[in-house]
């Protein structure tokens, strides 16, 4: 068996015995009757970036994996609808990002992966314990409620992992921190540093702690924009459970998924896509074998 796979059964067993529930248990076999009864069906959703963020339905959309790609749903950000049905904040970079890291985990690891992401709402109690993953995207939008902030918290303490990106300024940290502080409010946010294995779970990428990805928009123009005055430095957090696992990191003043969902685009720094690239597999694997 090889070593990845080992790492895919023992991070299941690992977050059955923390929950107390099946559904981590039947990740390898998605499709299993008993997962199917608890576990939220496939869904799209239109992205409010529109034609940018599409992407074509993977011909094996519906093949069970032993990972799939989160994506959480999630209230706020002052996009006029329901935030349940799409078009706003949470389908940022969604879902043409999600699906090109799926891509590049096919390409630089042996973990069987559905070819489509998972939108997660966490009003679907429970449901969040099918992803070891899950993405957030623009993430200073998000406005947890405290039923919300309480299951990402369970979640999270289980064994889950949180990647939080897409947000750049003063700002928007202090908003993303309110939600954040809801989820944890005990638990410090660190700023790490090149040691953090995250940088070399797969891929060795110690100058990601001094790389800004930059968001498309504002390289299109030239430099400005998002990544202005207030957005200039990036910054890699995150925060830690007891034992000193990652469970939350947070790409502040970067957009990796911007990377991942331009990256076929020269007009984007092919530099910097093929790192945000290689960095997305090593968040991925780090998150399944810690």
């Amino acid at each position: 068996m090889s070593r990845m796979r080992c790492a895919l059964d023992a991070v299941r067993r690992k977050l059955v015995a923390r929950a107390n529930v099946t559904p981590f248990a039947l990740a390898a076999s998605l499709m299993l009757t008993a997962a199917a009864q608890a576990q939220r069906e496939f869904r799209v959703f239109p992205s409010f970036e529109g034609a940018s963020a599409e992407a074509p339905l993977p011909t094996d959309w519906n093949v069970p994996g032993e990972l799939t790609i989160g994506r959480l749903m999630y209230p706020g950000g002052g996009f006029r609808g329901d935030w349940r049905q799409g078009n706003t904040s949470w389908t940022d970079d969604y879902p043409k990002g999600d699906r090109k890291l799926v891509e590049m985990m096919r390409r630089y690891t042996r973990t069987n992966v559905r070819g489509v992401e998972q939108p997660v709402n966490l009003e679907d109690k429970g449901d969040a314990f099918y992803y070891p993953f899950i993405v957030v995207g623009l993430a200073s939008a998000w406005q947890l409620t405290d039923q919300m902030a309480a299951e990402l918290r369970e979640y999270l303490l289980r064994g889950g992992f949180l990647f939080c990106d897409s947000f750049f300024g003063t700002q928007n940290w202090v908003i993303f921190e309110e939600s954040l502080n809801r989820v944890f409010p005990d638990r410090p946010i660190i700023e790490l540093t090149e040691e953090e294995a995250v940088f070399h779970s797969v891929f060795e990428l110690p100058e990601m702690i001094d790389t800004q990805i930059p968001n498309a928009g504002a390289v299109m123009r030239g430099g400005r924009g998002f990544m202005g005055r207030d957005g200039a430095v990036p910054h890699w957090r995150g925060v830690f459970d007891d034992k000193g696992r990652l469970m939350v990191l947070i790409a502040h003043n970067n957009d990796v998924a911007d990377a991942w969902q331009w990256a076929d685009d020269p007009r984007y720094p092919a530099d910097k896509a093929n790192l945000a690239l290689r960095f997305g597999v090593n968040v991925v694997m780090y998150s399944l074998t810690h």
